[in-house]
């Protein structure tokens, strides 16, 4: 949590608090770890009287079990946002999820059985890949550089844990603003990481969580999806990001006949659309261009909190230390010279009443890392927090045992 002053105008503010939110940092600490939106972000009043639109419109059946696949309308509405794509998308190739969470458990549990390997970057999402592990698969790295995963090294990956007597579950991949490192692959890369899935006939899973918090003039890179044709690519999207994590509202794509594959799990048959009620007031949002006109808002807000956090982090020089340039999402990946151990960089954060994300939680970072959020706190607070993690990253005291320095 921020501190109180950052969250003073938010009305409801008393609540957030343990037992109702799911995290939040003790009183003081300036949190940059988490993938959250700044509670100012949150879009409390445009829900409110969606939710009043979409119950007036659509009465009892708002309230009711809602089709397995998922609200057609709201189905329908998603894929003609996905017109630009290389492949066209329609209502067939889609399915509502409880957001992007649950789409991997459904995945996971459905695509996938305990002992099958998921091929996935050597840092990636540390949740996935605990969902993954909860699951019974089984976690298999894979090199990566500026441009992506390396095709090389999944080629090599597929081949070894073919050769163990195992089977690949699926490549998990986050190719548009990656978490935690925020880069983007190219397109060519793309292309050739289907080309080797296809190839060793692995389904390619995309997590496109920030596909539209683009901040940076320019065309964004088509999906895998689309540049799939969907074929061999299920790619998950999420509203949590977008909109508010409490809605528990996301969407998957991929070949008609998978989909339906997934709509036919017995939770989806027990208890009809996951989120339906939600769904429907979603689809007011975007129905009525709402949505449209809060992103816009949105990605001003988080363009902003990055500048600040990036002057801020530049207020004592750079020397030592880099952070990968991220167009869009919600962070950047602060990597420190060859000789910072870890441990010394999250203690002396931990001095300053400052909470980060460790690299090593993502998985190994080559050197030391941290993954700083600048979603989820106002403009100035987050200059202050980067000016004060940037002297403490040219602390000599932080270097003194003559390990190196940040």
């Amino acid at each position: 949590m921020t501190s109180a002053a950052a969250v003073a105008e938010v009305p409801g503010r008393g609540y957030w608090v343990r037992g109702v939110v799911q995290d939040v940092a003790p009183p003081g600490v300036d949190d940059l770890a988490p993938g959250y939106l700044d509670p100012a972000l949150l879009p409390v009043d445009l829900l409110a009287d969606a939710s009043r639109r979409a119950l007036a419109e659509y009465g009892p059946a708002a309230l009711s079990y809602g089709e397995n696949q998922g609200a057609l309308r709201l189905r329908a509405l998603l894929a003609e946002r996905a017109a630009g794509e290389p492949s066209p998308s329609g209502p067939e190739h889609m399915m509502l999820t409880a957001g992007t969470s649950q789409g991997l458990h459904l995945i996971a549990t459905t695509l996938a059985r305990p002992g099958d390997v998921v091929l996935l970057d050597e840092v990636s999402y540390d949740l996935a890949q605990r969902l993954f592990t909860d699951c019974g698969l089984l976690l298999r790295r894979v090199a990566s550089d500026e441009s992506g995963t390396s095709v090389p090294a999944l080629d090599e990956a597929a081949r070894a844990v073919r050769a163990e007597g195992r089977r690949v579950a699926f490549l998990y991949a986050t190719p548009t603003f990656h978490n935690p490192t925020g880069r983007t692959f190219s397109r060519t890369r793309r292309e050739e990481l289907l080309s080797v899935a296809a190839r060793h006939g692995v389904l390619v899973v995309e997590d496109d969580a920030y596909a539209e918090l683009m901040l940076d003039p320019g065309d964004l890179v088509p999906s895998m999806a689309g540049l799939a044709g969907h074929e061999g690519v299920l790619r998950l999207r999420t509203f949590s990001k977008t909109l508010a994590p409490g809605l528990r509202l996301g969407w998957l794509t991929g070949e008609p006949g998978l989909v339906g594959r997934l709509a036919a799990h017995g939770l989806v048959q027990s208890g009809g659309a996951l989120n339906h009620t939600m769904s429907m007031v979603v689809a007011r949002l975007l129905e009525d261009g709402d949505y449209d006109r809060h992103l816009r808002v949105l990605r001003a807000g988080l363009r902003e909190r990055r500048a600040a956090l990036l002057k801020g982090l530049a207020s004592v020089g750079t020397d030592g230390w880099t952070v990968t340039p991220s167009h869009g999402g919600f962070f950047l990946w602060l990597e420190c010279a060859v000789g910072l151990p870890e441990e010394q960089l999250l203690a002396k954060a931990f001095e300053s009443r400052m909470r980060v994300a460790e690299g090593s939680r993502f998985g190994h970072a080559g050197r030391t890392a941290v993954r700083l959020s600048y979603s989820f706190n106002p403009p100035g607070l987050l200059e202050r927090a980067g000016r004060r993690l940037a002297a403490h990253l040219h602390d000599p005291a932080l270097h003194q045992d003559g390990k190196g320095s940040c």
